[in-house]
């Protein structure tokens, strides 16, 4: 088995131009990309419905969206659905409701997180108890439907490799994967080379995120995350080194790139091609 890795992007980079989820995938399609990785969420948005966001709620027709991507040449690396593990009632309805959207369009994998801070009451075992409960009620939908369920490094738990170890075997599935991003393990302050060693074999989608070195003097070991980073080459992110791993273990997926502009956007995509083609 070889390793194929496609460059794909979130629509999280049009997002501070307010501009909707059809300008991103039309942009998108003229950059080159020929991936893209929508947000969705349950119920409406205002800002959506007005066209002023890109993310996109799941009361839309899937085969609507999954026509216009088509017609536009892209297809649904992901989706974004950032369900909060630590949510027993809508952070497992939001997976559950994701899975069966990523069924409709084409995605293969649906990102999830622990990004809720628990309780100070709380200990770190009742912690992983409610994460172990919320996993168990959630992924047999993704078993039934053969969607992955992709681990984000995005909060306190995830962003640690111990920690995310001890979810990833909370429950025995072929399912529970991860979507590696490197910037926001950076961010915390946990080595990005070290967590992807640790987590190689699972991964089934990545954030290609970079961080600005103004970026990582301000917040790193501040925050577990953030929505975007910068160009991809541009900052303290050794990708060379990830794309090496990855073809290790012969991941074979997208790199969807996190980004704050469309001319970020341009450069991610020259320079990830580029460096692809070298190596």
């Amino acid at each position: 088995m070889t390793s194929t890795i496609e460059i794909g992007i979130n629509l999280e980079y049009v997002r501070h131009k307010d501009k909707s989820f059809e300008y991103g995938v039309e942009t998108a399609a003229k950059m080159g990309y020929q991936w893209i990785e929508p947000c969705f969420l349950m119920g409406r948005c205002l800002l959506s419905n007005a066209g002023y966001c890109h993310v996109r709620s799941m009361d839309i027709d899937p085969q609507w969206m999954k026509d216009f991507c088509d017609q536009h040449g892209v297809k649904i690396s992901g989706l974004s659905a950032h369900s909060d593990l630590l949510n027993t009632e809508w952070g497992v309805a939001y997976a559950k409701r994701a899975c069966a959207y990523a069924k409709a369009v084409g995605a293969p994998v649906v990102q999830i997180c622990e990004d809720m801070y628990a309780p100070q009451t709380m200990t770190k075992d009742e912690v992983f108890a409610i994460m172990k409960i919320n996993l168990k009620s959630i992924l047999p939908t993704y078993e039934a439907n053969g969607i992955y369920l992709g681990v984000e490094q995005h909060g306190p738990y995830t962003a640690r490799t111990e920690t995310i170890l001890r979810i990833l075997d909370l429950v025995d599935s072929p399912m529970l994967k991860v979507n590696y991003d490197c910037g926001n393990t950076y961010l915390a302050g946990t080595d990005p080379y070290e967590m992807l060693d640790a987590v190689a074999d699972r991964v089934v989608h990545v954030h290609a995120k970079d961080i600005s070195i103004e970026h990582s003097e301000a917040e790193r070991g501040k925050v577990t995350g953030t929505p975007v980073g910068c160009a991809c080459g541009d900052g303290v992110i050794d990708w060379e080194r990830i794309i090496t791993r990855l073809k290790e273990v012969n991941y074979s997926g997208v790199f969807s790139v996190e980004c704050g502009t469309e001319e970020q956007a341009v450069r991610s995509l020259s320079y990830l091609n580029g460096l692809l083609a070298r190596m």
